[in-house]
């Protein structure tokens, strides 16, 4: 028997655990990353180093490979086309991707097929941002990218026209958000296969900590069943609507008065899932995997009332392996991953993932074992 090759594009932590995931199904991988001192590239036997931006480098890439996919959004829209056309099967595909890739470009969509979304619109200039303040409410304003930001990078919040230049002075157009007054953050994950089969995973509270997220709880504590299921079928509409094949992240704010609006989209494997690894009958890398594939999905229950997950950031210690020990004489269930990541400060470069009946307990557990390898709590 021949089993197939999954092309992976980017050479982060989430193809590493993507990687890792396929291993027991007996699929080969491929990556295309930037080094080979990339996380994935660790521990990926056939890795190709060269530039995702390059069309050929892509197409020399994609031979061999029964499937292509992804560990980040960069990948410009126009080389995926341009394999498409020449039959490589790209999941999720360039019609799909580029609603992550692009935020002008989610925001209308989104807004055409009725789901609810902070108001907005692509602004000019400062000048513009001011109209636009004034249209909704006054500052502050959210202002994006529409391309390349993450955890943080090209967002800022802006409380006056003054404040608003910084975002201009890249050159690419400008996405102007209401700034949502919400309750807490969630984040609803799907997978979507392409003959159409999806599964949803329970809906997650995430922390975020200076733009970057901190901790996720499985499932969101005291949210309630109507809007659990809302949030749900927000996100298996958008990934049928757009076409989504694999996982795909759906951001959310908790609005004060009950309502969901959709805050991002990621068709990867995202942060707010990684607690499925240790915590979900079938983890959102290994049904990513089955949904490129075109393979039967896995079901997405918890194993356990509650599962937290804490990112693990570079700190002054440098030497987390010393803290093991500690950690797991204290907390026999605990699950520590690494990325093989140099350490450093504010960089993610691992998470802890601890489940269990009791949240406060499962929430301590994950907090003080995460601190402890940062180097911020040392008992």
């Amino acid at each position: 028997m021949t089993f197939p090759v999954i092309g992976m594009v980017g050479g982060g932590q989430l193809a590493r655990m993507t990687h890792e995931a396929g291993i027991p199904l007996g699929i080969r991988f491929k990556l295309l990353s930037d080094t080979p001192q990339d996380s994935a590239a660790q521990v990926v036997n056939d890795v190709v180093v060269g530039d995702y931006r390059d069309l050929d480098t892509l197409r020399d890439f994609a031979r061999g490979c029964d499937v292509i996919t992804f560990d980040h959004e960069h990948v410009p829209t126009e080389h995926l086309r341009a394999l498409e056309a020449e039959g490589i099967p790209v999941r999720p595909g360039a019609d799909a991707l580029v609603h992550a890739q692009d935020k002008g470009v989610m925001r209308a969509r989104l807004t055409e097929i009725g789901v609810p979304c902070p108001r907005h619109r692509i602004v000019a200039d400062p000048a513009d941002v001011a109209r636009f303040a004034d249209e909704t409410g006054g500052w502050p304003v959210v202002l994006k990218t529409v391309r390349g930001g993450y955890d943080g990078k090209g967002v800022w919040v802006v409380r006056s026209q003054e404040e608003a230049a910084a975002p201009f002075r890249a050159g690419v157009p400008v996405l102007a958000e209401e700034k949502v007054d919400f309750a807490r953050e969630l984040a609803a994950n799907v997978v979507r296969s392409p003959h159409g089969q999806a599964v949803a995973y329970p809906v997650v509270e995430s922390i975020q900590v200076n733009g970057v997220c901190d901790t996720v709880i499985a499932p969101a504590p005291d949210l309630s069943p109507e809007l659990s299921g809302q949030a749900q079928e927000l996100a298996l509409t958008i990934a049928r609507e757009l076409g989504v094949v694999g996982h795909l992240a759906v951001e959310l704010f908790e609005t004060h008065d009950g309502r969901v609006l959709v805050n991002e989209l990621a068709m990867r494997p995202h942060n707010s899932g990684h607690w499925t690894q240790d915590g979900a009958v079938t983890s959102q890398f290994a049904n990513h995997l089955r949904a490129v594939l075109d393979l039967p999905l896995g079901d997405p229950r918890p194993r356990a009332p509650w599962t937290v997950m804490v990112n693990v950031l570079g700190g002054d210690y440098p030497d987390m392996y010393q803290g093991y020990l500690h950690c797991m004489a204290r907390d026999p269930q605990l699950k520590i991953h690494m990325y093989g990541k140099d350490v450093k400060p504010g960089r993610k470069v691992g998470h802890v993932t601890t489940y269990g009946d009791d949240l406060a307990d499962v929430r301590e557990r994950a907090a003080h074992a995460a601190g402890y390898l940062r180097g911020t709590i040392t008992e």
